[in-house]
Protein backbone atom coordinates (compact mmCIF):
# COMPACT_ATOMS: atom_id res chain seq x y z
CA UNK A 1 0.00 0.00 0.00
CA UNK A 2 2.18 2.87 -1.21
CA UNK A 3 -0.33 5.50 -0.07
CA UNK A 4 0.45 4.66 3.58
CA UNK A 5 3.60 5.23 5.61
CA UNK A 6 4.58 2.44 7.97
CA UNK A 7 6.60 3.46 11.00
CA UNK A 8 8.40 0.52 12.57
CA UNK A 9 10.02 1.00 15.97
CA UNK A 10 12.34 -1.36 17.84
CA UNK A 11 14.58 -1.54 20.87
CA UNK A 12 16.31 -4.57 19.32
CA UNK A 13 18.66 -2.60 17.08
CA UNK A 14 21.36 -5.28 16.94
CA UNK A 15 18.82 -7.71 15.49
CA UNK A 16 17.66 -5.06 13.03
CA UNK A 17 21.23 -4.46 11.89
CA UNK A 18 21.82 -8.18 11.39
CA UNK A 19 18.79 -8.71 9.11
CA UNK A 20 18.38 -5.32 7.40
CA UNK A 21 20.33 -6.34 4.29
CA UNK A 22 17.85 -9.19 3.65
CA UNK A 23 14.71 -7.07 3.88
CA UNK A 24 12.98 -5.05 1.18
CA UNK A 25 12.94 -1.32 1.99
CA UNK A 26 10.15 0.41 0.09
CA UNK A 27 10.08 4.19 0.50
CA UNK A 28 6.94 4.06 2.64
CA UNK A 29 8.62 2.00 5.39
CA UNK A 30 10.20 4.22 8.03
CA UNK A 31 12.49 2.60 10.59
CA UNK A 32 13.19 3.84 14.09
CA UNK A 33 14.80 2.91 17.37
CA UNK A 34 13.86 3.87 20.93
CA UNK A 35 16.44 6.02 22.72
CA UNK A 36 15.32 6.78 26.27
CA UNK A 37 18.64 8.03 27.63
CA UNK A 38 22.39 7.92 26.95
CA UNK A 39 22.74 4.29 28.06
CA UNK A 40 21.26 3.11 24.72
CA UNK A 41 22.93 5.44 22.21
CA UNK A 42 24.45 2.39 20.48
CA UNK A 43 21.02 1.80 18.93
CA UNK A 44 21.53 4.90 16.76
CA UNK A 45 24.68 3.44 15.19
CA UNK A 46 22.80 0.24 14.38
CA UNK A 47 19.95 2.20 12.80
CA UNK A 48 22.35 4.22 10.65
CA UNK A 49 23.23 1.04 8.71
CA UNK A 50 19.63 0.45 7.65
CA UNK A 51 18.64 1.64 4.15
CA UNK A 52 15.17 2.86 5.17
CA UNK A 53 13.86 5.96 3.39
CA UNK A 54 13.38 7.56 6.82
CA UNK A 55 15.41 6.72 9.90
CA UNK A 56 14.04 8.06 13.15
CA UNK A 57 14.66 8.16 16.87
CA UNK A 58 11.84 7.83 19.34
CA UNK A 59 13.14 9.53 22.48
CA UNK A 60 10.18 8.48 24.56
CA UNK A 61 9.78 8.07 27.27
CA UNK A 62 12.72 10.45 27.67
CA UNK A 63 14.08 9.56 31.11
CA UNK A 64 17.50 11.19 30.94
CA UNK A 65 19.51 13.77 29.03
CA UNK A 66 20.73 13.18 25.48
CA UNK A 67 23.41 15.82 25.11
CA UNK A 68 25.34 14.35 22.17
CA UNK A 69 22.94 12.59 19.83
CA UNK A 70 24.71 11.15 16.76
CA UNK A 71 22.29 12.56 14.18
CA UNK A 72 24.28 11.88 11.02
CA UNK A 73 21.96 9.86 8.77
CA UNK A 74 18.94 10.41 11.03
CA UNK A 75 15.92 12.15 9.50
CA UNK A 76 13.51 12.61 12.38
CA UNK A 77 13.48 12.76 16.17
CA UNK A 78 10.33 12.32 18.25
CA UNK A 79 10.46 13.36 21.92
CA UNK A 80 7.93 12.62 24.62
CA UNK A 81 7.59 12.19 28.34
CA UNK A 82 6.40 9.13 30.15
CA UNK A 83 2.73 9.02 31.10
CA UNK A 84 0.74 7.12 33.68
CA UNK A 85 0.53 6.81 37.45
CA UNK A 86 4.23 6.01 38.01
CA UNK A 87 5.63 8.21 35.27
CA UNK A 88 9.12 9.58 35.71
CA UNK A 89 9.56 13.31 35.15
CA UNK A 90 11.11 14.72 31.99
CA UNK A 91 13.15 17.91 32.27
CA UNK A 92 12.56 20.86 29.96
CA UNK A 93 16.30 21.29 29.40
CA UNK A 94 16.54 17.73 28.05
CA UNK A 95 13.89 18.49 25.43
CA UNK A 96 15.41 21.86 24.56
CA UNK A 97 18.85 20.27 24.13
CA UNK A 98 17.48 17.68 21.71
CA UNK A 99 15.56 20.32 19.75
CA UNK A 100 18.74 22.40 19.47
CA UNK A 101 20.73 19.43 18.22
CA UNK A 102 18.06 18.67 15.63
CA UNK A 103 18.05 22.27 14.46
CA UNK A 104 21.85 22.28 14.09
CA UNK A 105 21.79 18.99 12.15
CA UNK A 106 18.74 19.93 10.02
CA UNK A 107 16.76 16.98 11.42
CA UNK A 108 12.96 17.14 11.73
CA UNK A 109 11.78 17.48 15.35
CA UNK A 110 8.40 16.35 16.69
CA UNK A 111 7.44 17.02 20.30
CA UNK A 112 4.75 14.53 21.25
CA UNK A 113 3.91 15.24 24.89
CA UNK A 114 5.15 16.27 28.33
CA UNK A 115 3.63 13.15 29.85
CA UNK A 116 2.86 12.80 33.52
CA UNK A 117 -0.11 11.42 35.38
CA UNK A 118 -2.49 13.74 33.47
CA UNK A 119 -0.76 14.11 30.11
CA UNK A 120 -3.91 15.74 28.72
CA UNK A 121 -3.33 18.65 31.10
CA UNK A 122 0.43 18.85 30.54
CA UNK A 123 0.01 19.39 26.78
CA UNK A 124 2.63 19.30 24.07
CA UNK A 125 3.88 22.83 23.68
CA UNK A 126 7.55 23.59 24.19
CA UNK A 127 8.15 27.24 25.07
CA UNK A 128 4.80 28.20 23.55
CA UNK A 129 5.36 26.32 20.28
CA UNK A 130 3.96 23.04 18.98
CA UNK A 131 6.61 21.12 17.02
CA UNK A 132 5.05 18.90 14.35
CA UNK A 133 7.88 18.51 11.85
CA UNK A 134 7.95 15.51 9.53
CA UNK A 135 10.83 14.40 7.29
CA UNK A 136 10.89 13.86 3.56
CA UNK A 137 11.70 10.24 2.61
CA UNK A 138 15.09 9.76 0.95
CA UNK A 139 16.07 6.91 -1.37
CA UNK A 140 18.94 4.96 0.19
CA UNK A 141 21.13 2.23 -1.16
CA UNK A 142 22.36 -0.78 0.75
CA UNK A 143 26.16 -0.54 1.10
CA UNK A 144 27.91 -3.14 -1.06
CA UNK A 145 29.60 -4.85 1.91
CA UNK A 146 26.16 -5.41 3.48
CA UNK A 147 24.49 -6.54 0.29
CA UNK A 148 26.93 -9.42 -0.16
CA UNK A 149 27.16 -10.40 3.51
Amino acid sequence: MPQHEFQILTKRSERLRSIAHRLPWPTNVWMGVSVEDERVLDRVADLSTVPAAVRFLSCEPLIGPLTALPLNGIDWVIVGGESGPRSRPMKREWVEAIRGQCEMANVSFFFKQWGGVRKDLAGRELNGTTYDEFPEPKPRLIPVRQAIA
